[in-house]
């Protein structure tokens, strides 16, 4: 089962997510704000970090891009705003996931158990892939552009992943948003064309290897082995 961090000012929204969790058998630990939230994670490692953006001392959004500073443990968002900008930003930092208050409990979970199950999934595959000077180590989730190890975003570092191992294949966006979120996405399009957008950005030359397919997505395009 796993550890859960639960970080959000309101109780009762960490009482009723900590009940639904420890009936599937987690571990609940809680925190009432952002600096206690990162506290704890220094302290203690957790499997996954629901954070509310909407927090005093320390807002999520902070707390996410200092835990990222040390951890990369998965971080799921909470928050009453469902603003598209607030959703990017919080994929921007290191942030995996991010559910809108008011939400379903189960539906929580159920994402929880996706983020951790393809987070833990990706440790198992022990493989490389070299094309030109990208390098991609899967199983310690490094990427390396000419030797220099790149800044990616848990997310970003799934997409690519997800796109070198399905190399030379389309991929529609809802087959991507489907597999690499884990989940059944109810939201925009541009949710994968900010991560591309992003993605490509890091990684500098070789973005060439990921082609846009008009009308339908993406795919890693390359003549390696």
């Amino acid at each position: 089962m796993y550890k859960i961090l639960i970080a959000d000012d309101e109780q009762k929204i960490r009482e009723v997510l900590r009940e639904y969790a420890e009936y599937e058998g987690h571990e609940v630990v809680e925190a009432v704000d952002g600096m206690q939230a990162v506290e704890l994670s220094k302290q203690e490692d957790f499997d996954i970090i629901i954070l509310d953006i909407m927090m005093p001392r320390l807002d999520g959004f902070s707390a996410c891009k200092e835990i990222r500073k040390f951890k990369q443990t998965p971080v799921l968002m909470l928050s009453a705003r469902g603003e598209e900008y607030d959703k990017l930003f919080g994929f921007e930092i290191g942030a995996d996931d991010y559910v809108v208050k008011p939400f379903s409990p189960k539906e929580v979970l159920a994402r929880i158990n996706a983020i951790i199950k393809r987070n833990k999934g990706s440790d198992s595959v022990a493989d490389t892939a070299v094309f030109e000077g990208l390098e991609i180590n899967f199983t310690s989730r490094d990427v390396k552009i000419d030797g220099v190890k790149a800044n990616l975003t848990p997310k970003e570092y799934d997409l690519l992943f997800y796109l070198v191992r399905n190399k030379n294949i389309a991929l529609s966006r809802n087959k991507l948003l489907e597999e690499v979120w884990g989940y059944d996405f109810f939201g925009d399009d541009r949710t994968i064309d900010t991560h591309i957008k992003m993605l490509r950005n890091n990684l500098g030359p070789y973005r060439k290897f990921i082609v846009t397919l008009r009308g339908m997505g993406y795919k890693f395009e390359t003549d390696a082995d």
